[in-house]
């Protein structure tokens, strides 16, 4: 039997990060999607061993401020792409400038030099993996995705989903419902 999954992973990070902070008495504040402060900073063997503990949930713990930097990008673009009803009129570049007080050209080298991909391919990345949750919800047409996702025709869309993918979101969105198909006609045996 398989079921189809829908999670919200900034949900699931605050509940492993209460799960796993919660086994010690610390007073903490969880501030945002990356962001932790210690209203009483945990010893250095507490601190070594929460850092474990999060490590078994894909969590690490960043410690360069060029590293918390790429975060925060990463952040300002996940909360773009997945949080916002549309993504933002004005042009990216803008909207994380003034999101994170730097400039656009520092960011992208910093992100760039940290990441070995560019801004602009991260974001492609996200976008694509947008509009396929959008395309498995079965609730908006491809237009309507290419809309929401600020693209600038449904054409642009489809270039882009396939030079990620593969395959073109029609195509996509073909192969889940035959699988979806499969999945519910397929009976157990005795």
């Amino acid at each position: 039997m398989k079921i189809f999954l829908q999670y919200d992973i900034q949900k699931m990070c605050a509940a492993i990060l209460e799960e796993q902070l919660g086994q010690f008495e610390l007073n903490y504040t969880v501030l945002g999607t990356g962001e932790v402060e210690f209203l009483t900073p945990p010893d250095t063997q507490t601190l070594k061993i929460i850092q474990e503990q999060l490590k078994k949930y894909g969590i690490r713990i960043i410690e360069t401020p060029k590293n918390i930097l790429v975060e925060k990008i990463k952040e300002a673009i996940f909360e773009m792409v997945y949080k916002e009803d549309d993504l933002p009129a004005s042009k990216i570049s803008t909207y994380l400038s003034g999101k994170l007080h730097h400039s656009y050209g520092y960011l992208s080298n910093l992100f760039s030099e940290t990441t070995y991909s560019s801004i602009e391919n991260f974001i492609i990345l996200q976008r694509i993996e947008r509009a396929k949750q959008l395309l498995l919800t079965d609730e908006l047409t491809v237009s309507e995705i290419a809309w929401k996702l600020n693209y600038s025709s449904v054409a642009h869309l489809s270039t882009q989903f396939k030079n990620v993918t593969g395959l073109t979101p029609s195509a996509f969105e073909r192969i889940i419902r035959k699988r979806r198909l499969t999945v519910s006609t397929v009976r157990p045996g005795p």
